[in-house]
């Protein structure tokens, strides 16, 4: 089992940027692929990126693709996620997640396919 705790969130204004980061406990942090999701208030969680084990291919939803960047250190135990350019429709509650079974790439973009997740961390872009 691992216990997921993001940080880095906060108020930027459009055009701004912010560092996710996404702590991991347990010794097993290389096992699970990561992902970041994000719930905007009266919508459904949705995608934002993902990152594998140990190769480190990376995944993106359209509309972050070119400015959010994911990266892993499976050393510290931390995943993160680089925002750049920010956008109000960019606000929302940003989640970290950890999957540890063995799936299809195409599953890493579904929240329902992700064991553990984190508390959130708001993020809010103002115009």
């Amino acid at each position: 089992q691992v216990q997921l705790v993001e940080s880095g969130g906060g108020l930027v204004q459009a055009g701004g940027s912010l560092r996710l980061s996404c702590a991991a406990s347990g010794r097993t942090f290389s096992s699970y692929v990561m992902g970041w999701f994000r719930q905007a208030p009266g919508k459904e969680r949705e995608f934002v990126a993902a990152i594998s084990r140990s190769v480190y291919s990376t995944y993106y939803t359209d509309s972050v693709k070119g400015r959010f960047t994911i990266s892993r250190d499976n050393a510290k135990n931390t995943v993160f996620l680089q925002m750049n350019s920010l956008k109000p429709e960019d606000t929302a509650v940003y989640y970290c997640a950890a999957l540890q079974r063995t799936l299809y790439t195409s599953a890493y973009y579904s929240a329902s396919n992700y064991e553990y997740w984190g508390q959130g961390t708001q993020v809010t872009v103002s115009s």
